[in-house]
């Protein structure tokens, strides 16, 4: 198997660690490494060829981040054009390097995962399936709680001949709480965390039925030589996301519930849940943070030099860095990105 590594993105919800310059992925925010080297070194129990695609403004400092891959293994995008041209320049980039009926699995730069073998065991199973079937595999997430920032999946009754693979009944967008719940009750809806195994014949076989500008884009870049032409080529694509233009669209996909734990970190909540927290459920790193009757909070400072007092404070999140502080209520912490994108 190949597994590919979408590593674009800004993270403006992780304001002010995560910034245009330095985002997300490139930042170490569970352990010592950074999220893109953690993801890389799950990817390696999969595959021996991994390949990693981040826009041209980031490429330099992935590269920096993961030396042991040679320049071929990075797939630059010119500009962000949405997860579906990224997909389909990864597709034409190994499909000249690859076997085109070799399983490709694509996955994410900034999810945090502590589950590394069931990992690697749940995406060989949907290799699996999806070389059986000749279909795209998705991995699902099993819910935790009824959330309104994830799509759905809906499953349809197991493969036969393939004992924990479902078909796929229907995609439903981002739900309301009141439908969150419906869906959860129900035990039949899994989230959708932009996980696909496929090879590059059956992803040019769903792309023929139900996204033909997509197969058209792959047969460009796939024939284009001049990196110019390449570049003018690719910013000249419609900004898609891949579950819109394509897996939507198709009448014919499998999923697999995933067997290990998954986290999109997403917002401070989310990162505070990430990490390890002492006795009064506060996560507090780097130097100079006093607290004095502080419960529930999330407090980092990237600044040394510089005092950090907490006092009598409940649910909040504390955050200096050099380019900004943030102070807010950690169950609204999800609204980062709004003052990030002003600020930005």
């Amino acid at each position: 198997m190949i597994t590919v590594i979408i590593a674009g993105g800004s993270g403006t919800r992780l304001w002010p660690l995560s910034t245009q310059h330095k985002p997300k992925q490139l930042l170490s925010l569970t352990n010592d490494k950074s999220m893109v080297q953690n993801t890389y070194a799950r990817t390696k129990l999969l595959s021996k060829d991994v390949y990693v695609v981040p826009d041209t403004s980031h490429a330099d400092a992935l590269k920096a981040q993961l030396p042991e891959l040679d320049e071929d293994h990075f797939v630059i995008e010119p500009g962000r054009r949405g997860t579906a041209n990224c997909i389909v320049a990864a597709l034409a980039h190994v499909s000249k390097r690859h076997d085109p009926d070799e399983p490709v699995a694509f996955v994410h730069a900034d999810h945090h995962i502590r589950d590394s073998k069931g990992f690697r065991l749940c995406f060989k199973e949907a290799a699996k399936a999806s070389e059986r079937t000749g279909e795209i595999a998705l991995i699902g997430i099993e819910p935790t709680y009824p959330a309104t920032g994830f799509g759905y999946i809906e499953r349809n009754g197991e493969v036969e001949g393939l004992e924990g693979v479902f078909r796929v009944q229907s995609f439903k967008e981002k739900p309301d709480f009141r439908t969150a719940r419906k869906y959860m009750a129900s035990g039949n809806y899994l989230w959708n965390c932009g996980y696909f195994v496929g090879s590059v014949n059956t992803f040019l076989k769903a792309m023929d039925q139900y996204a033909p500008e997509l197969k058209e884009s792959f047969e460009k870049l796939k024939n284009i030589s001049n990196p110019e032409e390449y570049k003018s080529t690719y910013l000249s694509f419609e900004n898609e996301v891949i579950d819109i233009a394509l897996i939507e669209k198709s009448k014919s996909l499998i999923v697999v519930p995933a067997g290990f734990d998954w986290m999109d970190v997403g917002s401070f909540k989310d990162l505070h849940e990430a990490n390890q927290s002492d006795e009064q459920n506060n996560y507090l790193l780097g130097e100079n943070i006093h607290t004095i009757e502080v419960e529930n909070a999330f407090i980092r400072n990237e600044e040394p030099d510089k005092h950090i007092a907490v006092i009598g404070l409940d649910n909040v999140v504390v955050v200096n860095t050099p380019d900004g502080l943030l102070v807010a209520r950690k169950d609204l912490s999800h609204r980062v990105g709004e003052v990030a994108k002003k600020i930005q």
